[in-house]
């Protein structure tokens, strides 16, 4: 994993669920495909394939079915940071030190999701996700007056935060109604969590607190996490319109003094909403936009490094997704993601074939 990189505590117990789930990132930025179907008894029908841009936003699965989905993405991140110590004489003159980073990230996240359909309206899924983190920081040594740039390479690899969910559909999409879609996933801490690698805190030339760093990345948000939410589908020939609304609930936990006490993850609410349409019997096409609020982690011990973060974290993205049917139990599905706000990724490629056993 990685040798040193400039963290903050916040952002550490909740980089998992925004890059790997985002991330993730899963997370939760994949594409699947939905089927619209106008005769459920058939075994395939000539109906609307919608490559949804974010997982959980198709029909359940039949009722007897069991699927399997290998999944493959690749998130990149490339952010510039700016520290200045120092005062100004006058307006337009300062006299101190200016130090500039340049950080890259790129997070692989392959994972396998299985899922079964009890009845017409229930189904439950499985996913377990590995990842490999590569991150590389240009910079050069913090509060020192040298010309020269260090680079410090930092990595983190294996199993990530593995989820259960459950999804039932409430209603038939009749009378001119939508799909609706209720669901509750789980996310359980399996990955190796910021407070589960070796760190240290940085200082400054006064002794105060400005930072940590990690000696390898985590690969797991190292919380507890429970996420109930509702999707919508609307059909209207030849589009379908699709949106969803969740709030994620992350368990506080005990971390040590040093650590802050007991630490309690900023709670996440997420929405979005999009539309598709059917090619033809076999392709489909979906535009879409992914949006995340993201809570302040807050501390029982306050600690002087945690105190001047911002409340909320917005996390932004613009999707469009292509699904390809290739054979009548088998499609494939390729989902591109662009970052509209800052801590968004800057880039997300999803690569997702279903199989329907």
């Amino acid at each position: 994993m990685n040798k040193n990189t400039l963290w903050l505590i916040p952002m550490l117990s909740l980089g998992s669920p925004i890059l790997a789930e985002a991330a993730q990132a899963d997370r939760d930025a994949a594409p699947l495909a939905t089927d619209i179907r106008t005769t459920p008894e058939e075994s395939h029908d000539p109906a609307t394939d919608i490559a949804s841009i974010t997982a959980d936003r198709g029909i359940v699965t039949r009722p007897g079915r069991f699927s399997i989905e290998p999944s493959f993405s690749h998130a990149h991140s490339n952010s510039t940071a700016v520290a200045i110590e120092g005062y100004t004489v006058i307006p337009a003159l300062l006299i101190g030190l200016i130090n500039i980073s340049e950080i890259q990230r790129d997070i692989f996240v392959g994972a396998v999701s299985l899922k079964y359909g009890f009845t017409s309206k229930f189904e439950a899924a499985i996913r377990v996700p590995y990842l490999s983190i590569n991150e590389d920081l240009r910079e050069r040594e913090v509060f020192q007056g040298t010309p020269v740039d260090t680079l410090k390479e930092s990595s983190g690899e294996g199993l990530g935060d593995v989820e259960i969910s459950a999804r039932y559909q409430l209603t038939d999409g009749l009378g001119g109604w939508p799909y609706v879609i209720g669901g509750m996933r789980v996310r359980a801490p399996t990955g190796e969590g910021p407070y589960d690698v070796d760190q240290r805190t940085i200082f400054d030339n006064q002794g105060n607190p400005i930072g940590i760093e990690l000696a390898s990345r985590p690969t797991g948000s190292g919380f507890w996490a429970f996420e109930p939410g509702l999707s919508f589908i609307y059909p209207t020939d030849p589009a379908v319109l699709f949106g969803n609304l969740s709030y994620v609930w992350t368990l506080k936990e005990e971390q040590g003094f040093e650590n802050g006490g007991t630490v309690d993850p900023g709670d996440i609410v997420r929405f979005g909403f999009g539309m598709g349409f059917a090619f033809n019997e076999r392709t489909s096409f979906s535009l879409g936009y992914d949006h995340s609020v993201i809570r302040k982690t807050t501390f029982e011990r306050n600690i002087d490094l945690f105190e001047s973060n911002f409340d909320r974290i917005q996390i932004g993205s613009l999707s469009f997704g292509l699904s390809q049917r290739l054979t009548q139990s088998t499609s494939l599905s390729l989902t591109v993601s662009i970052g509209v706000t800052e801590n968004a990724p800057n880039s997300e490629i999803t690569l997702k074939l279903p199989i329907n056993l």
